[in-house]
This record gives structure tokens, sequence and C-alpha cells, in this order.
């Protein structure tokens, strides 16, 4: 009995001892957590003497109130709107090619001219209907006339009737087919007049603009709806320009952008919504002008966006200003203790220094020699 007693009283010390770790470590838990959040402005004591060992230099920020200017590769492309595809209306055999590809076309013209079975097959039926339309009109016409001489019954009119508007209506479906293969309106009414087929179908340009792709060439047989030209508007042309995602939120839908190789000026009209995993950056289309030429589709530019000032939150330093700790950029601003680690956001870098958005006043001073020693002591400052 006494050997059980003194095992359920190390029983109850231990659960008690573990209660007591469990409440000690809660708060440490705690704290860490704390100390995991993201700081502001962290403050780094240093006196004077320990700054000259240091060899931590200084220099003042200054005021920009022009806006700054984003150099971003980009792609030049042609506005999807303003592409047409021309293609066959029937399968055949591409018999001649009256234009080649980078040749600028306008609106009517004509580009190409097939030959096609079918387009022969599709004009004998349509002299088909034509008799028919004729046949039905002139029997409706006899009908009519024995039912006003009550030599025909009603029920043969109305059936009389019935078949010249299926006539008809089969005549006008003929005519449909024809526009859409091709034939225009003077060649149809040739067909109708002269009874004559035309073998070939001329293809016409539906719009000014430059032939970007010529699919097929001259002896080359193609199906139904097959391409044969890819027109194109070419001015003004889109620009895909790709923008680091901590970039986005300096650009705004309409600011300036300039091609400086090609002197051509423009404007973003478009941000994307996505982000490409692999890159981390977002696509921004820009609506620009051609230039006469000197900005062509498909051509890898260098693009230079304005960003406009926010009205006193942006100042200039130099590049060594600038550190990166944790994801983020900061500069350690000189104060009566020593330095200040602040976070701030980056807006453009540049041969002159870096254009960098954060609460300053004027005659602030930031390190910019020595950064080393102060990035190591905010390390160990904000550490997890």
């Amino acid at each position: 009995m006494r050997k059980k007693s003194l095992l359920r009283k190390t029983a109850e010390a231990g659960v008690h001892a573990t209660i007591a770790f469990l409440l000690l470590a809660a708060p440490t838990r705690n704290a860490s957590a704390q100390a995991a959040k993201p700081a502001t402005d962290i403050s780094l004591p240093m006196d004077e003497r320990g700054i000259r060992a240091a060899g931590i230099g200084t220099t003042t920020v200054e005021r920009e109130r022009g806006g700054a200017d984003l150099l971003l590769p980009g792609t030049v492309a042609i506005p999807q709107h303003q592409i047409r595809v021309i293609a066959a209306p029937a399968g055949g055999l591409v018999e001649e090619m009256l234009v080649s590809a980078d040749e600028q076309v306008k609106a009517g013209q004509p580009i190409a001219k097939l030959r096609s079975p079918a387009i022969v097959e599709a004009q004998r039926q349509f002299l088909a209907a034509i008799a028919d339309e004729a046949l039905s009109a002139d029997r409706l016409r006899r009908s009519q006339l024995l039912f006003e001489g009550k030599a025909l019954p009603e029920r043969d009119l109305r059936v009389a009737q019935t078949e010249a508007v299926q006539a008809k209506s089969r005549l006008d479906e003929r005519t449909q087919i024809l526009s859409l293969m091709g034939m225009t309106e003077t060649e149809v009414d040739t067909l109708r007049e002269a009874r004559r087929i035309f073998p070939t179908v001329t293809l016409f340009s539906p719009m000014n603009g430059t032939i970007t792709v010529r699919h097929v060439g001259p002896g080359e047989r193609i199906e139904p709806a097959a391409p044969v030209f890819t027109v194109a508007l070419l001015d003004p042309l889109w620009v895909n320009i790709q923008v680091p995602a901590a970039r986005l939120a300096n650009i705004t839908v309409g600011s300036a952008v300039t091609l400086p190789a090609q002197d051509a000026r423009g404007k973003i009209i478009r941000i994307g919504r996505t982000v490409e995993s692999a890159t981390q950056s977002t696509i921004v289309v820009a609506e620009i002008g051609s230039n006469d030429g000197a900005v062509r589709s498909g051509l890898a530019v260098s693009v230079s966006v304005h960003v406009a000032s926010d009205g006193g939150n942006e100042w200039s330093v130099p590049s060594a200003a600038v550190v990166r700790h944790r994801d983020r950029s900061w500069v350690f601003v000189r104060t009566k203790d020593g330095f200040q680690a602040r976070p701030v956001q980056v807006v453009s870098e540049g041969a002159r220094g870096v254009l960098i958005r954060s609460a300053f006043s004027s005659g602030d001073q930031v390190a910019i020699r020595g950064i080393l020693s102060l990035l190591a002591t905010l390390a160990e400052v904000d550490k997890d």
C-alpha cells in the first residue's frame, strides 16, 4: 500500500509540473509571434564615436517634384481588333495571288483568285432556283386566272401560292450563298442575265492595312474557310510591358510612355490583373504610335514609363543609401541618438540615384557609407 501511494504522489507531481511548463511557455510563444510582425521604423542607437569608427557617412535627401521615369522591357504587338483574316469561301485551287506579304492594301482591293468546283456548283443551283421561281410564278398566275373564272378550287390556288413562296425563298437562299462565296452583286446580276458561270472567285481586302501573313501560295489546294491572307492596321500599336510586381503601385492607366530609341509616344491603356509566377511580373499594355514605321510588330523595345509625383512624398537619394532587408527596401535616417531604419517604397532607379516614397522632412540625412555595419545592426535587432 505504501508503494502504491508513493507512485500516485509521483504521477500527480508530474502532472503539476507539465501544467506549470505550459503556463510558462505560452507567454514566450506570444512574444515570439509579436516579434515576427513587420516593423515600421526601427531605432538603432549609436554614439558619435561609434559612427566615426564604422566609417558611416550621410547625405541630405532631395525632394523630387517632377516625377520619374521607369525603364522597362516590352514587346510590340498588333491590337487584336485591328487584325482581319481573309479565308477561302470554298475549297479549291489558288489560281493567282495579286499581292505579297508586307504590301499595303486598300479596302475593296483584289488580292487573290480562287478556282473552285464548289463555286461552279453554287452558281448552277442558283440558275436552277431562278428557273424554279419563274415556273412557280407562272403557275400561280394561271391558277389565279382559273380561280377568278371559277374553274379552279381555292385549295389548288393556295397550293400554287405556297409553292411560289417556297421557290422565292430558295432563290434568296442561293443568292446569299453566292454572296458568302465572294461573288459581287455585279457578278450575280451578270450570272442572272447572261447565264454565264464564273469558274473563279476573287478575294478582296476588307480594310485598309498591310498584308502581315500570306498563308498559301499559287497552285496550292485549300479547304473551305482556310486562311489565305492576314491583313492588319499597323498604327497605332500596342506594347506589352513587363512590370515587376513591386513597381505596379507606381503605374496607373493613362501614364505617359515613350520608346526612346524609336522616338514614339503613347499611354498606358490596361494593367494586368495577374502576376507570372516565373518572372514575378505583370503585363501592362500601352497604346503607342508607329512613328512612320519606326515601331514594328514583334520588336523588343525599352519603354520609359513616366511616374507622376504624388505631391511631396517622393525624394531622391543615392543608390548606395537603399538596402534590402526582409524583402523590403530600407534607408538609415540620421537621428540625435544614432540612426533610424525606415522602410521605403522604391519608385524608380536611374543613373542619378533612386527615387523613393516615404515621409521625410527637408534636411533629413541618410547614410550612404558604412551601410554594412548598420545593416548588420538592423538584422540583429529585427530578427525572429
